[in-house]
């Protein structure tokens, strides 16, 4: 794996995480506690931050980044996920807000100043355009993502066994490194 410091910031990550060798960790990262970033993971936080909260998951070939401050966008936009997130594979995370217990499916883009509120269910594919509040409860679909329906009460437990599901098989990858 690669950890490298950009400047003076240094990737800072918790207890029991485990990050892929191929995976690339750059800059102002803070990862929480028995998290797992999986093979060919981008997390460049060069111009600004980005923060992932306990047993959150990024999968193979996501890339997260942030925005610079700039005139335009004072303070720029840092990148924060919540708690027991799921991150599919191949999403593309760009200084925006990701609250706690999200799916965010496969192959999605979400942009700048975006805010996805606790519990959503993000479809595979779909792209989430600047500054969109995602209210949670809700599956969201499409590029532009829109408001498709309620989250039923399995699918809100299924956000936190994916979440749950990750740790137990980052947990058998940390052991077997051990051996």
């Amino acid at each position: 794996m690669s950890i490298r410091r950009y400047k003076n910031n240094k990737p800072v990550l918790g207890q029991q995480v485990y990050i892929d060798e191929s995976a690339t960790i750059i800059g102002d990262v803070s990862i929480a506690d028995a998290c797992s970033i999986w093979p060919q993971t981008v997390i460049r936080a060069d111009v600004n931050s980005i923060r992932i909260g306990r047993e959150s998951n990024i999968q193979d070939q996501s890339v997260l980044h942030v925005t610079h401050d700039h005139e335009r966008q004072p303070g720029g936009y840092g990148l924060t996920i919540g708690e027991q997130v799921t991150v599919g594979h191949a999403v593309v995370l760009h200084g925006c807000s990701i609250g706690n217990r999200c799916m965010v499916g496969m192959g999605s883009i979400v942009m700048d100043g975006v805010v996805l509120d606790d519990e959503v269910m993000l479809a595979a594919g779909s792209l989430v355009s600047p500054g969109k509040h995602l209210t949670g409860g809700y599956l969201w679909v499409g590029r532009p993502a829109v408001k498709k329906r309620a989250l039923t009460a399995e699918e809100i437990q299924y956000l936190q066994y994916s979440a749950q599901h990750y740790v137990r098989l980052k947990n058998s990858y940390l052991a077997q490194e051990s051996d």
